[in-house]
């Protein structure tokens, strides 16, 4: 039996790609533990699973003056001792690491242990964590044709992004009737996040009226952000937040509105729906979500608005485009290589460990 230590967290998007490699790894026996933070958010995700779990301290990184830019780098080499004595005890075969800072000393542990490590980035190009655990990696996976020149010569592979099968397997039927909507209209999924996007919400809601003469919409706009105003408008239903019955919307959704993170625009890529990405600006980010969704445009899977040019004739107008050519789109994604995550980053794992399927 082989052994695997996976890592990442701070967010969900450091954390559901590894949830999507679980099932294929216990197929295949591999013997799975994971390091993340004391109370991030993997802790929850991870020990729900019943996965073994091990806390160890961690510290960001830091870009702008925060009195924790002083405590926080002996925060790192905290966990940095931690990690390299759960190295010893457990003695991996390989390590699998989705970024986030709490993986910079498990990745480093890794390697003074000589033991293999597969990095996976999901932005275009990397983030702090993964440039400072990059020297470290065997081999580092990416979504992005692009990322290849952002990464060590001879580590970059491109393999998509792990999705989460279950989401391949929603019920048409089951989002008709749990939505109250029929047949009559295409559907529209707007995917506003799990904050959701005021903007967005804002947009949309602006042409609700003229969206509805098209379509019927489905609305996740994030915890806080419903309209009671808009309880019962017929054909238009909202969500503070869906879980259980995800799988199902997309099953029955025709083409969707969505922001340009990583891990969605990888879910909508594997699903083949066109979508309308509209990237957080670059003013609330580093710009990643505006790189992301200028690459897959580029290869067809998309159209694109800027936040600030939201108006709404012209978001409007992008719609009505995304849905009248969608099937150019879905043959796009058909062809792309990156849609098949799983599989692509199972290879390198065994590689690295030297498990012989």
């Amino acid at each position: 039996m082989k052994r695997i230590i996976l890592t990442g967290g701070g967010t969900a998007g450091h954390v559901t790609p590894n949830i999507a490699l679980l099932p294929r790894l216990k197929e295949l026996g591999y013997d799975i533990h994971y390091i993340g933070s004391y109370d991030g958010i993997e802790k929850k995700l991870i020990e729900e699973l019943h996965i073994p779990y091990y806390g160890i301290s961690s510290g960001k990184l830091r870009r702008y003056f925060d009195v924790k830019n002083f405590t926080d780098p002996f925060k790192v080499l905290k966990g940095y001792g931690q990690a390299k004595k759960l190295m010893k005890t457990l003695k991996p075969d390989v390590v699998f690491s989705k970024g986030g800072f709490v993986s910079v000393p498990v990745v480093l542990a890794a390697k003074h242990r000589h033991i293999p490590v597969i990095i996976h980035e999901s932005d275009m190009t990397p983030g702090l964590a993964n440039r400072l655990a990059l020297p470290s990696a065997t081999k580092v996976c990416c979504n992005f044709p692009e990322t290849i020149s952002h990464l060590p010569e001879g580590k970059a592979v491109l393999t998509g992004s792990p999705i989460r099968q279950e989401l391949l397997k929603g019920s048409k039927e089951a989002a008709l009737k749990f939505c109250g909507f029929s047949e009559e209209k295409p559907v529209l999924l707007i995917i506003g996040g799990s904050l959701g996007a005021v903007a967005v919400n804002n947009a949309i809601r602006g042409i609700l009226p003229d969206l509805l003469k098209d379509f019927q919409v489905i609305h996740l706009c994030g915890k806080g952000k419903l309209d009671t105003s808009l309880e019962g408008t017929k054909g238009y239903v909202q969500y503070e937040y869906i879980q259980d019955e995800l799988a199902d919307l997309f099953a029955l959704a025709d083409i969707c509105v969505s922001r340009a993170g990583a891990n969605a625009i990888c879910e909508l890529l594997a699903l083949r729906k066109p979508a309308l990405l509209i990237p957080l600006s670059a003013n609330a980010s580093r710009g990643d979500q505006i790189l992301n969704a200028d690459s897959f445009k580029r290869q067809g899977f998309c159209e694109v608005l800027k936040e600030e040019d939201l108006t709404p004739s012209l978001l409007l107008e992008t719609i009505q485009k995304l849905y009248k050519n969608r099937q150019t789109y879905i043959q796009a994604m058909e062809n792309s290589k990156q849609s098949d995550g799983i599989s692509s980053v199972i290879k390198l794992i065994n590689e690295a460990s030297g498990l012989k399927e």
